[in-house]
């Protein structure tokens, strides 16, 4: 049995691939520390389960709702969104979907026709390539040419007739960058010059570190806001992954286009999870602040302890998101490695400390480690990769 051509050409996920081997080597009894995965190690909080809770119970959760959402979800983003960013949307042209990924994927497909390009700046988070491949489209990989941010130099050197989007990740996954102002309102008049939609994917932005700010491409020029699609949800900032909602924001003929995907693809996100998310969206902060300063603490203790590791370079030190994104390149030669691939597979099997090679972000002489969990693991990965590095003593085997 054949699967479509259009399937053959997109790489299963990395992240999920490297965590699915992970957990196959906990299941045999392996001591792992998973690093790999991009999501926070806390529970919902609280009220926001009882608000899930209590639609259960008044029967709330039991119907089908519109394909875009509750109007009281998509009225609680908007008002969220006008609170970050002084923008206002209409409930109307926001759709909320299941998770960002979903609001991504469907935005593609509203927006593309075969052959259109997306300018994906690398690094970059590892489905974008793979959901412009699956609605037709063309990636447009745009390197940074100086550390992580793209530049419109670095723009200019790939766009071409076809370039219908471009995608701006900030704060970064994977190497927690943010993009100032400046540099934000340069990529923004770019795009208004060469007639291109700006995709502002925006789903780490309360999660910022050590004074810095997150500045949205909403907050800038009208002509820059009205060109842009922001994409949010709850899984980062109230650790919901597993609740999936999600969200895009966009001008009305393309929530209106979303909407028609929406209707057809998946009818709509689990009616539960929106009445979890409108408590969520609606609340002062405090969960996600409190979250915030763990993630801050867990940074400023674990930055120094990798960047002294013999081999592992990190040019900057993250503002933003939740992840260590380091050249390994030194470390993988000196070792006598082929790839930070079969370094990172070595070092699980032998250390038992999972991480993502670098290559699914499209820079591979480096690993992204996630910080999103516990402190005491973090220190233990630390030290694990660290003996592995510099053969200070036995490698600890995930098989013992």
């Amino acid at each position: 049995m054949q699967v479509s051509n259009r399937l053959a050409k997109v790489n299963p996920s990395a992240t999920l691939a490297m965590s699915q081997k992970t957990n196959e080597l906990k299941a045999a009894g392996a001591d792992v520390i998973n690093l790999t995965m991009g999501q926070p190690d806390f529970e919902t909080p609280k009220f926001i389960e009882q608000a899930a809770i209590d639609s259960i119970n008044a029967g709330q959760a039991s119907f089908y709702t519109q394909a875009t959402g509750l109007p009281e979800l998509r009225t609680a983003i908007s008002h969220r969104i006008e609170r970050r960013t002084g923008y206002h949307y209409d409930a109307s042209q926001i759709v909320a979907t299941n998770g960002a990924k979903f609001a991504l994927y469907c935005l593609f497909n509203a927006i593309l026709n075969p052959g259109d390009g997306v300018i994906v700046p690398t690094p970059g988070w590892v489905s974008y390539v793979e959901q412009v491949r699956l609605a037709g489209g063309v990636p447009q990989a745009a390197p940074a040419s100086d550390g992580f941010k793209v530049t419109v130099d670095d723009l200019d050197r790939v766009v071409n007739d076809h370039t219908k989007a471009i995608i701006i990740n900030s704060p970064q996954n994977p190497s927690g960058t943010i993009y100032n102002k400046q540099e934000l309102t340069l990529i923004g008049n770019w795009a208004l010059r060469h007639n291109i939609m700006i995709v502002s994917d925006e789903i780490y932005s309360d999660l910022v570190y050590n004074g810095a700010k997150a500045t949205s491409m909403l907050s800038l020029d009208p002509a820059i806001s009205a060109n842009t699609i922001l994409i949010g949800g709850v899984s980062k900032s109230f650790a919901m992954t597993g609740w999936r909602i999600g969200y895009a924001a966009a001008p009305a003929p393309v929530a209106k286009a979303m909407a028609t995907i929406c209707s057809h693809a998946t009818g709509n996100p689990a009616a539960v999870s929106q009445y979890a998310a409108i408590t969520a969206f609606n609340s002062d902060g405090s969960s996600t602040e409190k979250m915030r300063q763990a993630f801050e603490d867990r940074l400023n203790t674990i930055y120094p302890l990798f960047n002294r590791i013999p081999g592992f370079k990190l040019a900057e030190k993250p503002t933003g998101a939740f992840y260590l994104f380091i050249n390994v390149k030194d470390a993988v030669t000196n070792l006598g490695y082929d790839s930070a691939d079969s370094f990172a597979m070595d070092l699980l099997e032998k250390t038992g400390v999972a991480v993502v090679p670098g290559r699914a972000f499209g820079n591979p002489n480096y690993i992204r480690l996630s910080y999103a969990a516990a402190k005491d693991n973090l220190l233990e990965a630390a030290k694990r990769i660290e003996d592995f590095v510099t053969g200070s003593s036995t490698p600890h085997t995930a098989n013992d």
